[in-house]
């Protein structure tokens, strides 16, 4: 029987005949019929695996689970299987580490491990379905930190997870290495211990209709992490997790590292305290191709910890690279960080370490509301993040700056790990930019729900930028609205500046030049613009 024509039933009709195996097709195994009690209190690891392994066996077909609880260690799933759960039936995975056979490659410990509840490795046409859930019981691999509490203002920068360390786990909960035409289909994973599910190294992979959920408060639990993968198609999945939603990774536990290219995220709702969208942290090599469209990444009312310190991060910091990235058409509700861009340096395990290249970003059409902190691009002394656009962009903050944060250096934090809240308090409250090559700004709306003494946009050397159709909420302080630091080659144009606008443009530092003024509505502010610290007199020019 197809695998489509054994969905069409629903499970409907096989219900109504009790399971009996003589009712079943011949390529459908039911694991009941290789000794699974399916009562969550007996191990029923062997019995699911020996049908995995007869269905295998035989050819192929669909591994079914009715409905049940079925309490499991590893199970490896093998070529052209359907692992389908029926509504009603649970994979339980097993509080004793010892039930997960080590699978060889990744370390034995760490975030992402070798022990997994389902692994799949050299296997072309798996199947993963059903209405059914995979739960990984993940609440008996943690124990509380008993750290100490934070302090109140320092809400914005902590993470509620920290509340909690893992022990020994299995991670990721669900892995596929080396599997090609990989299908992933409605069901639902839960309470996984660590990462939830990674598929690496693996080419033409549809996750689709699946639902993750996980507590806010788990450490490292990862939603969905495609490592050098190819030919990804994500959509309509509804994620609720501790750590990242969705996070691109490049590295080679196994011993390889291909591209992670030709990736696609669509019409997905994600929640979490970590990153809705990351590239990273492992970046060591490249990423092509990336697109998101067509999604919600919010928060509740929930404290500031349990936030998405960012909706969008963009991160290459281990000398690899990201060339040609779309995001496009995106909600934020609740996030911390809108936007984070950056290129960084971490070594990579290089003698002498390189920062890597990150160019061709395209971000379009993202309406966010409730920030607290900045959206940055940033790069590195001679490294810059080039070829940017940033277009049709809302945002609305209520962090309420302070002047006093102007006065306070921007740390470069070249090796650092990347986070949004890596560099303190910036000293603007939409963009903050730094070391980037080829910038633009379309159609971009700032506004300050809080009030707030910071420039709405903060550029320090940056060359080849554009500011078009800039539309900011007035500084509550003598700040400009605009702050240009050591720009080589900019356009401003088509820019307003609301009432109580002090100075609509700043250009500061000695090395700005070739800045020019076109088609703008400075009217309302007290000055259009002026030079600052050293600017040369002829750094800017204004259009008749």
């Amino acid at each position: 029987m197809q695998r489509r024509d054994f969905l069409a039933l629903g499970g409907l009709a096989l219900a109504a005949r009790r399971f009996e195996a003589s009712a079943l097709p011949a390529s459908v195994y039911d694991v009941r019929t290789f000794g699974a009690s399916g009562d969550g209190k007996a191990k029923d690891t062997a019995a699911i695996q020996r049908a995995v392994d007869e269905c295998a066996r035989s050819g192929g077909g669909v591994v079914y689970l009715p409905p049940g609880r079925y309490l499991s260690g590893t199970v490896v799933l093998k070529a052209n299987v359907t692992f389908h759960l029926e509504a009603g039936a649970t994979l339980l995975g097993s509080t004793d580490l010892a039930d997960y056979s080590p699978q060889g490659g990744p370390p034995l410990q760490g975030d992402a491990n070798a022990k997994h509840l389902l692994f799949a490795r050299d296997a072309a046409n798996v199947t993963l379905s059903g209405s059914g859930s995979i739960d990984g019981q993940g609440r008996a691999f943690w124990e509380p930190s008993n750290r100490q509490p934070p302090k109140p203002e320092d809400a914005w920068r902590d993470v509620a997870t920290y509340d909690w360390k893992a022990l020994d786990r299995p991670s990721p909960m669900v892995e596929f290495f080396n599997c090609s035409n990989l299908r992933i289909e409605d069901v639902t994973l839960a309470n996984s211990s660590g990462w939830t599910l990674r598929p690496i190294e693996c080419d033409s992979v549809v996750i689709r209709g699946l639902k993750i959920r996980n507590p806010v408060i788990g450490p490292n639990t990862d939603g969905i992490d495609p490592t050098c993968c190819r030919n990804v198609f994500i959509a309509d999945c509804d994620i609720s997790t501790g750590d990242d939603c969705i996070c691109l990774k490049s590295e080679g536990p196994y011993g390889r590292m291909g591209l992670t290219k030709n990736i696609t995220i669509t019409n997905c709702v994600l929640t979490c305290c970590c990153n809705g969208l990351k590239f990273g942290t492992a970046t060591r090599g490249g990423f092509e191709n990336v697109t998101f469209s067509n999604s919600v990444i919010y928060n509740e009312r929930v404290p500031l910890n349990a936030r998405v310190i960012s909706g969008i991060a963009i991160e290459m910091v281990d000398g690899g690279w990201v060339d040609g990235v779309v995001v496009s058409n995106i909600r934020m509700q609740r996030v911390r960080t809108p936007i984070f861009v950056r290129l960084g340096n971490r070594g990579g395990g290089q003698p002498v370490p390189e920062p890597g290249k990150l160019r061709g970003v395209m971000i379009d059409n993202v309406h966010a509301t409730g920030a607290i902190l900045t959206s940055s691009v940033t790069g590195l002394p001679g490294h810059d993040v080039e070829d940017v656009a940033l277009t049709n962009i809302r945002i609305e903050t209520e962090e309420g700056g302070k002047a006093e944060w102007m006065d306070r250096p921007v740390p470069e934090q070249a090796a650092s790990y990347p986070e949004a809240r890596m560099f303190g308090r910036l000293p603007a409250y939409g963009f903050y930019c730094r070391h980037v090559s080829g910038i633009k700004f379309d159609n971009v709306r700032m506004a300050a729900a809080e009030p707030d003494q910071r420039p709405a946009l903060h550029c320090e050397d940056v060359k080849d930028l554009r500011v078009d159709r800039l539309d900011a909420s007035a500084p509550l302080s003598s700040e400009p609205l605009i702050r240009l630091v050591n720009v080589q080659g900019g356009v401003v144009a088509g820019c307003s500046a609301p009432a109580g606008t002090t100075t609509a443009l700043e250009i500061d530092g000695a090395e700005s030049k070739n800045i020019r003024l076109v088609g703008n509505d400075f009217s309302r502010a007290r000055s259009a613009w002026q030079l600052r610290s050293g600017a040369p007199a002829g750094a800017v020019a204004e259009a008749k």
